[in-house]
Protein backbone atom coordinates (compact mmCIF):
# COMPACT_ATOMS: atom_id res chain seq x y z
CA UNK A 1 0.00 0.00 0.00
CA UNK A 2 0.89 3.68 -0.93
CA UNK A 3 1.11 5.38 1.84
CA UNK A 4 1.49 9.25 2.91
CA UNK A 5 5.28 9.40 2.94
CA UNK A 6 5.85 6.63 -0.37
CA UNK A 7 2.64 8.73 -2.38
CA UNK A 8 5.11 11.86 -1.47
CA UNK A 9 8.38 10.26 -2.98
CA UNK A 10 6.36 8.77 -5.85
CA UNK A 11 4.83 12.29 -6.59
CA UNK A 12 8.38 13.29 -7.29
CA UNK A 13 9.89 10.40 -8.71
CA UNK A 14 6.88 10.38 -11.39
CA UNK A 15 7.85 14.60 -11.64
CA UNK A 16 11.29 13.54 -12.57
CA UNK A 17 9.97 11.06 -15.16
CA UNK A 18 7.97 13.21 -17.41
CA UNK A 19 10.80 15.88 -17.26
CA UNK A 20 12.65 16.21 -20.80
CA UNK A 21 15.91 13.88 -20.83
CA UNK A 22 18.03 17.13 -20.47
CA UNK A 23 16.71 18.18 -17.34
CA UNK A 24 16.58 14.70 -16.08
CA UNK A 25 19.83 14.39 -16.60
CA UNK A 26 20.86 17.41 -14.92
CA UNK A 27 19.05 16.43 -11.64
CA UNK A 28 20.69 12.72 -11.57
CA UNK A 29 19.03 9.63 -10.84
CA UNK A 30 15.62 9.03 -8.80
CA UNK A 31 15.40 5.89 -6.63
CA UNK A 32 12.39 4.29 -7.95
CA UNK A 33 10.26 3.11 -5.75
CA UNK A 34 10.10 -1.07 -5.12
CA UNK A 35 7.29 -3.20 -6.97
CA UNK A 36 6.22 -4.74 -7.99
CA UNK A 37 3.11 -2.84 -9.22
CA UNK A 38 -0.33 -3.33 -10.39
CA UNK A 39 -2.83 -1.27 -11.88
CA UNK A 40 -6.89 -1.90 -10.86
CA UNK A 41 -8.73 -0.67 -13.38
CA UNK A 42 -13.16 -0.97 -13.67
CA UNK A 43 -15.20 -0.57 -16.33
CA UNK A 44 -19.24 0.72 -16.71
CA UNK A 45 -19.81 2.55 -13.97
CA UNK A 46 -20.07 4.88 -12.33
CA UNK A 47 -23.54 3.28 -10.50
CA UNK A 48 -24.44 4.85 -7.00
CA UNK A 49 -25.05 1.69 -5.44
CA UNK A 50 -21.67 -0.02 -5.51
CA UNK A 51 -19.30 2.40 -6.67
CA UNK A 52 -19.34 4.29 -3.21
CA UNK A 53 -18.83 1.00 -1.78
CA UNK A 54 -15.92 0.70 -3.88
CA UNK A 55 -14.28 3.70 -3.28
CA UNK A 56 -14.62 3.21 0.45
CA UNK A 57 -13.38 0.45 0.82
CA UNK A 58 -10.30 1.83 -1.81
CA UNK A 59 -9.67 4.80 0.66
CA UNK A 60 -9.53 2.36 3.78
CA UNK A 61 -6.71 0.75 2.13
CA UNK A 62 -5.05 3.61 0.35
CA UNK A 63 -5.30 2.40 -2.88
CA UNK A 64 -5.50 4.51 -6.22
CA UNK A 65 -7.31 2.48 -9.13
CA UNK A 66 -8.54 3.66 -12.96
CA UNK A 67 -11.98 3.82 -13.91
CA UNK A 68 -12.97 3.99 -17.61
CA UNK A 69 -16.67 5.37 -17.10
CA UNK A 70 -19.54 5.52 -19.42
CA UNK A 71 -21.12 8.90 -20.37
CA UNK A 72 -24.37 8.01 -20.21
CA UNK A 73 -24.00 6.77 -16.48
CA UNK A 74 -22.52 10.60 -15.40
CA UNK A 75 -25.87 12.32 -15.09
CA UNK A 76 -26.89 12.12 -11.44
CA UNK A 77 -23.51 10.73 -9.99
CA UNK A 78 -21.54 13.69 -10.61
CA UNK A 79 -20.14 14.27 -6.79
CA UNK A 80 -19.18 10.21 -7.52
CA UNK A 81 -16.51 11.21 -10.31
CA UNK A 82 -15.68 14.35 -8.19
CA UNK A 83 -14.74 12.06 -5.29
CA UNK A 84 -13.04 9.17 -7.42
CA UNK A 85 -10.91 12.80 -8.57
CA UNK A 86 -10.38 13.99 -5.41
CA UNK A 87 -9.26 10.67 -3.67
CA UNK A 88 -6.66 9.85 -6.44
CA UNK A 89 -8.27 7.86 -8.80
CA UNK A 90 -7.61 8.22 -12.72
CA UNK A 91 -10.54 8.68 -14.59
CA UNK A 92 -10.59 7.04 -17.98
CA UNK A 93 -13.11 7.24 -21.13
CA UNK A 94 -15.74 3.95 -22.01
CA UNK A 95 -17.65 6.07 -24.42
CA UNK A 96 -21.20 7.72 -24.01
CA UNK A 97 -23.19 4.12 -24.53
CA UNK A 98 -20.97 1.20 -23.98
CA UNK A 99 -21.03 0.96 -28.22
CA UNK A 100 -18.72 -1.08 -29.77
CA UNK A 101 -15.47 1.11 -31.44
CA UNK A 102 -15.61 -2.15 -34.00
CA UNK A 103 -18.27 -1.26 -35.54
CA UNK A 104 -19.14 3.03 -35.22
CA UNK A 105 -17.98 5.00 -38.28
CA UNK A 106 -16.21 8.20 -38.21
CA UNK A 107 -19.07 10.59 -37.01
CA UNK A 108 -20.36 7.99 -34.46
CA UNK A 109 -16.66 7.53 -33.02
CA UNK A 110 -16.53 11.05 -32.20
CA UNK A 111 -20.06 11.14 -30.98
CA UNK A 112 -19.33 8.13 -28.46
CA UNK A 113 -15.87 9.17 -27.60
CA UNK A 114 -15.61 13.25 -27.72
CA UNK A 115 -19.07 13.51 -26.47
CA UNK A 116 -17.91 11.72 -23.18
CA UNK A 117 -14.60 13.30 -23.26
CA UNK A 118 -16.29 17.04 -23.27
CA UNK A 119 -18.62 15.63 -20.38
CA UNK A 120 -16.05 14.61 -17.90
CA UNK A 121 -13.67 17.78 -19.06
CA UNK A 122 -16.49 20.36 -18.02
CA UNK A 123 -17.67 18.61 -14.70
CA UNK A 124 -13.27 17.74 -14.15
CA UNK A 125 -11.81 20.85 -15.47
CA UNK A 126 -9.28 17.79 -17.35
CA UNK A 127 -8.98 17.41 -21.14
CA UNK A 128 -6.63 14.29 -20.91
CA UNK A 129 -8.50 10.75 -20.62
CA UNK A 130 -7.02 7.30 -21.52
CA UNK A 131 -8.98 5.48 -23.75
CA UNK A 132 -11.30 1.77 -23.03
CA UNK A 133 -13.12 0.44 -25.63
CA UNK A 134 -15.82 -1.71 -25.02
CA UNK A 135 -14.76 -5.69 -25.37
CA UNK A 136 -11.60 -4.26 -26.35
CA UNK A 137 -12.81 -3.82 -30.00
CA UNK A 138 -11.79 -0.96 -31.80
CA UNK A 139 -10.93 -0.77 -35.61
CA UNK A 140 -7.62 1.03 -36.92
CA UNK A 141 -8.93 3.65 -37.97
CA UNK A 142 -10.68 3.97 -34.78
CA UNK A 143 -7.43 4.09 -33.03
CA UNK A 144 -5.99 6.86 -35.48
CA UNK A 145 -9.36 8.68 -34.42
CA UNK A 146 -8.79 8.20 -30.52
CA UNK A 147 -6.64 11.33 -29.34
CA UNK A 148 -5.39 9.38 -26.47
CA UNK A 149 -3.69 5.82 -25.66
CA UNK A 150 -6.21 2.64 -25.60
CA UNK A 151 -6.28 0.49 -22.27
CA UNK A 152 -6.81 -2.98 -22.64
CA UNK A 153 -6.19 -5.45 -20.01
CA UNK A 154 -4.21 -8.52 -19.25
CA UNK A 155 -6.08 -10.22 -16.19
CA UNK A 156 -9.17 -10.69 -16.69
CA UNK A 157 -11.71 -12.85 -14.54
CA UNK A 158 -14.75 -12.21 -16.60
CA UNK A 159 -17.07 -10.96 -13.92
CA UNK A 160 -19.97 -10.15 -16.07
CA UNK A 161 -20.18 -13.70 -16.43
CA UNK A 162 -21.00 -14.98 -12.75
CA UNK A 163 -21.49 -13.25 -9.69
CA UNK A 164 -18.59 -15.85 -7.52
CA UNK A 165 -16.28 -13.71 -6.00
CA UNK A 166 -14.31 -16.92 -5.14
CA UNK A 167 -13.77 -18.01 -8.62
CA UNK A 168 -12.88 -14.36 -9.70
CA UNK A 169 -10.32 -14.17 -7.25
CA UNK A 170 -8.50 -17.24 -7.89
CA UNK A 171 -8.38 -15.94 -11.67
CA UNK A 172 -6.77 -12.76 -10.79
CA UNK A 173 -4.09 -14.25 -7.83
CA UNK A 174 -3.43 -17.11 -10.72
CA UNK A 175 -2.86 -14.29 -13.56
CA UNK A 176 -1.33 -11.16 -11.85
CA UNK A 177 2.14 -9.90 -12.16
CA UNK A 178 4.55 -7.29 -12.18
CA UNK A 179 2.94 -4.58 -14.44
CA UNK A 180 -0.50 -6.19 -14.59
CA UNK A 181 -3.75 -4.52 -15.90
CA UNK A 182 -6.56 -5.76 -13.60
CA UNK A 183 -9.90 -5.17 -15.66
CA UNK A 184 -13.13 -5.60 -13.58
CA UNK A 185 -16.52 -3.96 -13.07
CA UNK A 186 -17.82 -1.56 -10.50
CA UNK A 187 -21.43 -2.14 -11.14
CA UNK A 188 -21.70 -5.62 -9.73
CA UNK A 189 -21.65 -6.05 -5.82
CA UNK A 190 -19.92 -8.92 -6.41
CA UNK A 191 -17.16 -7.89 -8.12
CA UNK A 192 -16.18 -5.21 -5.61
CA UNK A 193 -16.17 -7.79 -3.15
CA UNK A 194 -13.48 -9.25 -5.67
CA UNK A 195 -11.91 -5.88 -5.78
CA UNK A 196 -11.07 -5.61 -2.35
CA UNK A 197 -10.02 -9.48 -1.35
CA UNK A 198 -7.92 -9.29 -4.40
CA UNK A 199 -6.27 -6.03 -3.08
CA UNK A 200 -6.14 -7.34 0.53
CA UNK A 201 -4.04 -10.71 -1.32
CA UNK A 202 -1.75 -8.71 -3.22
CA UNK A 203 -1.16 -6.12 -0.71
CA UNK A 204 0.18 -9.42 1.57
CA UNK A 205 1.84 -10.88 -1.34
CA UNK A 206 4.31 -7.17 -1.81
CA UNK A 207 2.19 -5.60 -4.64
CA UNK A 208 1.44 -1.86 -4.64
CA UNK A 209 -1.70 -0.33 -6.54
CA UNK A 210 -1.25 2.48 -8.69
CA UNK A 211 -3.10 4.03 -11.45
CA UNK A 212 -2.49 3.31 -14.95
CA UNK A 213 -0.81 6.79 -15.91
CA UNK A 214 1.16 6.00 -12.54
CA UNK A 215 2.01 2.80 -13.68
CA UNK A 216 3.56 4.36 -17.06
CA UNK A 217 5.68 6.72 -15.47
CA UNK A 218 6.62 4.50 -12.67
CA UNK A 219 7.70 2.16 -16.34
CA UNK A 220 9.29 5.13 -17.56
CA UNK A 221 6.89 4.99 -20.47
CA UNK A 222 5.60 7.70 -22.77
CA UNK A 223 1.88 6.83 -23.52
CA UNK A 224 0.96 7.26 -27.33
CA UNK A 225 -1.75 8.51 -28.87
CA UNK A 226 -3.79 5.50 -30.80
CA UNK A 227 -1.69 2.80 -29.08
CA UNK A 228 -3.02 -0.21 -27.31
CA UNK A 229 -1.50 -1.34 -23.88
CA UNK A 230 -2.51 -4.29 -22.06
CA UNK A 231 0.33 -4.29 -19.30
CA UNK A 232 3.03 -2.38 -18.65
CA UNK A 233 6.71 -4.40 -18.95
CA UNK A 234 8.95 -4.83 -15.59
CA UNK A 235 11.41 -1.81 -15.33
CA UNK A 236 14.72 -2.72 -16.96
CA UNK A 237 16.54 -0.76 -14.27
Amino acid sequence: MLRAGTLAALGLVLAWLWLPGRERAAMGEVQLPAGPFVALTFDDGPKASTTPVLLDGLARRGVHATFFVIGENVAGNEELLIRMERDGHQIGLHTFHHKSLAAVNGKDFYAEVDKLRETLSGLLDQEDFMLRPPYGMITPSNRARAGSPIILWSVDPEDWSDRSSARQLSVILDKVEDGSIILLHDIYAESVDTALAAVDELMAQGYKFVTVEELFALRGVTPEDGKEYRKLPPSSG
